[in-house]
């Protein structure tokens, strides 16, 4: 007798497991969308901060190898091969003033060596990159997580001429 007992309460057991299993299927499929909203927004902005630092050391390369070149001639295009260096990475390229990436122009760029703002006796290398990012950002973005990103990733680095 005591079998039959056993029996009917693992059975009683075993159904209640089965709609607990169903239960948590149903919170997985209502909670799963904003986990991978969270997971994918994540990976999107810290790959957007990490191209933002790309940019701005690229810059501050750029305007730097610009400063200690001897040769006047050379300033700008050691500046462009500074910033290219550090934008390849991301498959981004200063042409002319254009950023080119995957043979479209997706913002500008510029070397300017002129009078500093500071001190006009002296020389400055001038590098600013301007990147158009909500129109053409890196990764593709989650559903509803664009609006998120920053229109344009700017930056300007400074440096006197020696």
């Amino acid at each position: 007798m005591s079998c039959g007992v056993y029996e009917r309460a693992r059975a009683l057991m075993t159904r209640g497991r089965n709609k607990e299993q169903g239960a948590a299927a149903l919170e997985f499929a209502l909670v799963s969308p904003l986990l991978f909203a969270l997971i994918f927004g994540i990976i999107g902005y810290g790959y957007m901060l990490s191209f933002r630092q790309g940019i701005s050391q690229g810059a501050a390369e750029g305007a730097r190898a610009a400063a200690v070149e001897f040769n006047s001639a050379n300033q700008s295009t050691v500046a462009l091969a500074a910033l290219n260096r550090s934008l390849s990475s991301y498959g981004v390229s200063c042409v002319g003033t254009s950023l080119i990436r995957s043979g479209e122009t997706v913002g500008s760029c510029s070397v300017t060596i002129a009078a500093c703002t500071n001190n006009a006796t002296k020389e400055c290398a001038s590098v600013r990159v301007n990147y158009a990012y909500r129109d053409h950002p890196l990764l593709p973005s989650f559903p509803g997580l664009g609006g998120t990103m920053p229109e344009e990733l700017d930056y300007t680095a400074v440096a006197e001429v020696s």
